[in-house]
């Protein structure tokens, strides 16, 4: 059942309209965001699609196909951050945000499915968050941009769920056009659309989902991110993008604290190879960004350490299996890792990571090809 026949059966009438808004990959640049740095995220086919209509009761009604349970009915009103944990605070906070900002939402009937995986560091909820914030802008006229519904989106992450995350997986989610990678400059949210034609290089990029599940809310993430603004307080910057790549040695002797040492050459040395990959992709030399991927997964296992055993499999076994380079992508500890490969040579990778995952006594993962794909955007 579609998502527009679900929301009939559910609410009686037909939705004013349907949106979208897809989960994402980031290419290069994890854990830069909240440092004011560089990513590179691009969308996937797989969506948050969203059946909604308004309603002028102050009542906000909330149902996933997706999930088992009834609709949950909230009164707009008496939203509040930090005391929703399920996944219907994704939506609300966004209507939360939006009247915080001054814009008149008098409630929402929403139905959503989503095909977007969950707990894959693939940004699920970045797309339920989206693609709410688009049917609403739409359907009260707001006005707001792709980047305006991305901040919007993100408060309701940060001050609704309480997940201090950047900007960027709602950026990309609102932000992408098919067939390219962002370049985003979190400082000053300025975005550059890279052309990322796999195809006509003979290339494909694959996501392997280890199906080991992650939280960002249980913590690990908000002391990685307390560690890098340490180590800005320490160099005397208001973010680490400020540290130039050609001074890290120098900043790093500066630094006492191994910990906050380790955090801060990760994202000075990722900001760098978001450099480095979009000057490969300007030159057209996309085989070669491979080698810099595997460089910003051994940062991310050794320095950031968010890593796990599964995720390091996938990489040691696709790049000795003849990838032309790997990464975990997203938060990390679990969610999934990327594979840039030769299109001839792609079954066999990942036949041999299903092996050595079957091998390790893993579960199976799912591997899937990541086509660069469109963002947010209205379907009906």
């Amino acid at each position: 059942m579609g998502v527009r026949e679900g929301f009939e059966e559910l609410y009686g009438t037909a939705p004013e309209g349907v949106w979208a808004a897809p989960g994402r990959v980031n290419l290069i640049g994890e854990y830069t965001d909240f440092n004011e740095g560089f990513v590179m995220p691009l969308a996937l086919p797989h969506t948050a699609v969203a059946a909604v209509s308004r309603r002028s009761d102050g009542v906000l009604r909330l149902h996933s196909a997706d999930i088992e349970g009834p609709i949950v009915e909230l009164d707009v009103d008496a939203l509040e951050p930090l005391t929703n944990t399920s996944w219907a605070a994704y939506p609300a906070g966004v209507v939360w945000v939006l009247r915080e900002a001054g814009h008149a939402i008098a409630g929402a009937d929403v139905h959503l499915a989503s095909t977007v995986p969950t707990g894959a560091g693939l940004s699920s909820s970045a797309a339920l968050e989206v693609v709410t914030a688009l049917a609403l802008n739409d359907l009260y006229e707001l006005g707001l941009s792709g980047p305006e519904l991305a901040i919007i989106a993100q408060r309701a992450e940060n001050d609704f769920v309480g997940v201090p995350c950047g900007v960027m997986d709602q950026t990309a989610s609102a932000c992408c056009t098919e067939g390219h990678a962002v370049h985003l400059d979190c400082r000053d949210l300025s975005i550059r659309q890279i052309p990322f034609d796999l195809p006509a290089h003979g290339l494909e990029l694959l996501v392997v989902d280890t199906r080991v599940k992650h939280a960002l809310g249980d913590g690990a993430y908000a002391e990685r991110r307390e560690g890098c603004e340490e180590g800005a307080r320490q160099l005397g910057v208001s973010h680490l993008r400020d540290v130039a790549y050609e001074e890290l040695d120098a900043a790093l002797a500066r630094l006492s604290d191994e910990r906050v040492r380790r955090y801060v050459r990760h994202v000075v040395s990722d900001d760098h190879r978001v450099e480095r990959v979009v000057a490969l992709l300007d030159a057209g030399d996309v085989r070669a960004i491979g080698p810099v991927l595997t460089d910003g997964h051994a940062s991310l296992r050794d320095d950031l350490r968010i890593s796990c055993p599964e995720l390091d499999l996938v990489v040691d076994t696709a790049n000795s299996s003849g990838a032309l380079g790997a990464r975990m992508t997203g938060g990390g500890f679990g969610g999934s890792a990327i594979v840039l490969a030769e299109a001839s040579d792609k079954d066999t990778i990942a036949k041999a990571i299903e092996e050595a995952f079957a091998a390790a006594g893993f579960t199976a993962p799912r591997v899937f090809p990541a086509v660069p794909s469109a963002g947010a955007r209205r379907l009906a």
